[in-house]
């Protein structure tokens, strides 16, 4: 398809010719100037917003003018083609095509999912009774997906007594699903088809009542209702409505299948009400009002509410209270709160407690009996890895299911015993095409930021390198909503290493990795840490001969694409390429405009503009508002049309500024996808064309 658009200020027809508009260095005029650029003044500042007009959607303008830079890049990066295959051909290589999860029993039935050779989703399925007994296949996303570019699940949750399935889907990419119900017994749908719903549904235990939540204008969660089977929809009752901008309404039920909890949660104080899960038509009791930056979470057992909670207690403590004397003067407090150690969840069983903690950086686990003093944890040797909570549904079981992975461990389920602390490994992820573990060396290593804050870096590489400096390296970073980056498995990463890279992860404070001051020192007014604990990190792997500036890659996304801008404003030269998918980068611009979803609820992440010390502090580092004309490395940029978290134009903004604004000649490409949203491609297969690309692109400018 020819196209013949203006792209900065030069009528293009084909792709030869976007090549070069793309790659000159003289100051270039934005397609569309006759549109008059945004202008607003807040505090005295005038901005100038050049690019404000991409926000218009509906342009066809906007849409060719994504397609002229789709159509770029994609001659940008023809030459790769064959690398491009050669990557996936390596990735898929690696991967066990067919291949099953390890079964959870509930009840009397074992449930599962496998994927099938050449099919992009999961097929969910069941066994009633053994593993030995006939396979029943309850959700074949293959079947679903069929004629939709994007397809996506997002919630699945089987009604107590099993003969019924409730799930939601996305065929947009938006994150807006509609929830359906499917009789298991006959295989039929049932009527019932709830739309603009989130991600959370719950059963009541009479298997008839269905509670979910919706969205408003900004596509914030913020609304419960209850649906009784069979009636229509627009008779649901609204149960609770969040009118407090800044918190997410989510649904949960307790393990112990006895309450169904309504959780408010902003970024930083939380809310829960509860209701009894046999009486699914009563009314939701209020545990304990919100108090402005507390936040406690709930479990059950017995005659009790478990909550983790942080008043007075930073990396948050345990606590219990009586079911029937939920506010807070009656919580006794079960593990009081260390300086050292983080409580990131816990599960209760019949008779044991499982704390998930946090400490130096790594996670643990630690068990003991109810009622007891002391407990004990699990061992693991790695000097870098990551553990998580399988699916544990049996409340009257000794038995704990987790996941342990390590940069170089691939995902592996263990069931354990807390009583006679066996271990078990159920499954291991197969990785094909002979990969060996101890091919590869991991290291957990810090870097000395400015202030003098040591920051962990988890690296792997293949073992036998030379550190002489000149080696290809990929820094990979985050650091945004107490979110930890944890060093876990990726097959997809060795086509790198198996080329001579390093692969690093900074854990920089934004992040949750060291507990939860690591978070609050990297936010709000101490966000400048998270770009500056980065700019050392990567100051560490060169200055220890790891690497080079010349050989040195970064990528982040989203929030991790904020990241990436603001560092590469500041040291430029620091970096050979960049990657930012769907990057967070036009932050005042955005954090402006209530409309926006998100906007409100992050306040208390960025900091609110229309205050004038966030507004100015914010304007120091916001990636859009600081392009300078200075040189900049190789960067890739990515976008989805219909991203509800990062809208399209933020990317696509943000590279048009750079293109005006940069004085050389590396390659500046935005890929946007037409079809999808904040996640990106959904299928496997598309998925792994994506990666694919981008190493190709990594490959192609580190030059290896």
């Amino acid at each position: 398809m020819m196209l013949k658009v203006v792209l900065n200020g030069i009528i293009i027809t084909g792709v030869i010719m976007m090549a070069f508009a793309c790659q000159t260095r003289e100051r270039q005029t934005p397609p569309d100037a006759e549109k008059q650029p945004k202008t607003d003044t807040l505090f005295g500042d005038v901005r100038v917003d050049n690019y404000y007009w991409l926000r218009n959607r509906d342009s066809a303008k906007v849409l060719d003018y994504l397609k002229a830079e789709n159509e770029y890049a994609a001659s940008v990066m023809e030459p790769t083609k064959d690398l491009q295959n050669k990557l996936y051909d390596e990735m898929l290589g690696r991967i066990k095509e067919t291949d099953l999860s390890v079964p959870v029993k509930k009840d009397n039935y074992f449930y599962y999912t496998r994927t099938e050779e050449g099919k992009q989703y999961p097929i969910h399925c069941r066994k009633k009774g053994s593993l030995e007994a006939d396979e029943e296949v309850i959700l074949d996303e293959n079947l679903l997906a069929k004629g939709h570019d994007y397809f996506n699940t997002g919630i699945f949750e089987v009604s107590p007594n099993h003969q019924l399935l409730a799930y939601s889907t996305d065929t947009t990419g938006g994150e807006t699903y509609t929830i359906y119900v499917k009789d298991l017994t006959s295989g039929k749908m049932l009527n019932d088809r709830i739309p603009n719903t989130y991600y959370s549904v719950e059963w009541g235990n009479d298997d008839k009542t269905l509670f979910y939540n919706t969205l408003d204008d900004a596509k914030r969660p913020y609304s419960v209702y209850r649906h009784k089977l069979g009636q229509p929809v627009d008779k649901d009752e609204l149960l609770y409505q969040e009118e407090d901008e800044k918190f997410f309404l989510d649904i949960s039920k307790t393990r112990s299948n006895r309450y169904i909890l309504l959780n408010m949660e902003s970024k930083t104080t939380t809310e829960v009400r509860y209701l009894n899960a046999d009486q699914p038509s009563g009314t939701f009791k209020l545990l304990q009002k919100r108090v402005p930056g507390m936040e406690y979470y709930v479990a059950h057992h017995s005659q009790y509410f478990y909550i983790y909670m942080n008043k007075d207690a930073i990396n948050f403590k345990l606590v219990k209270t009586p079911v029937r004397q939920t506010a807070m003067e009656n919580w006794q407090t079960v593990i009081p709160h260390r300086q050292n150690i983080m409580i990131n969840g816990i599960d209760l069983f019949q008779d044991y407690i499982v704390v998930y903690e946090r400490k130096d950086g790594l996670k643990q686990i630690h068990i003991r009996e109810i009622g007891a003093d002391k407990g004990y944890y699990i061992d693991f040797t790695e000097p870098a890895y990551a553990t998580y909570a399988h699916s544990n549904p049996q409340f009257k079981s000794e038995w704990l299911r987790f996941t342990y992975t390590s940069l170089k461990t691939p995902n592996s389920v263990y069931e354990y015993n807390m009583r006679t602390q066996e271990r078990i490994l159920k499954k291991q992820k197969e990785v094909l095409g002979g990969y060996d573990p101890d091919d590869y060396q991991i290291e957990r290593v810090y870097a000395k930021a400015v202030d003098g804050t040591k920051i962990p870096l988890s690296i792997i590489y293949k073992k036998g390198i030379e550190k002489n400096g000149n080696h290809p390296t990929l820094l990979y970073g985050y650091g945004s909503y107490g979110i930890s980056v944890d060093p876990t498995f990726s097959s997809n990463r060795f086509s790198l290493i198996d080329r001579g890279f390093i692969y690093a992860i900074a854990h920089i404070r934004g992040g949750g990795e060291m507990g939860r001051p690591w978070y609050e020192n990297g936010k709000m007014l101490n966000k400048k840490n998270t770009f500056n604990d980065f700019i050392a990190c990567a100051e560490y792997l060169i200055n220890q001969n790891y690497t080079n500036s010349r050989q040195l890659a970064i990528r982040g996304g989203s929030a991790g694409g904020l990241l990436m801008g603001a560092v590469m404003n500041q040291r430029p030269d620091l970096f050979e390429v960049v990657v930012a998918h769907v990057p967070f980068v036009d932050v005042i611009n955005t954090m402006l405009d209530e409309t926006i979803p998100l906007t409100v609820t992050e306040y208390e992440e960025w900091g609110n503009p229309n205050k004038e010390k966030y507004y100015h502090y914010m304007k120091s580092y916001a990636p859009y508002e600081n392009v300078q004309k200075q040189k900049y490395p190789h960067i890739l940029v990515t976008a989805g049309l219909n991203d509800p978290r990062v809208q399209y134009w933020e990317p696509a903004k943000w590279t048009a500024k750079l293109r005006d604004r940069k004085i050389d000649n590396n390659t500046l490409v935005l890929k946007t996808n037409m079809g999808a949203g904040h996640g990106g491609a959904s299928g496997r297969y598309d998925y792994l064309k994506e990666k694919a690309y981008e190493f190709a692109f990594i490959i192609k400018y580190l030059d290896v």
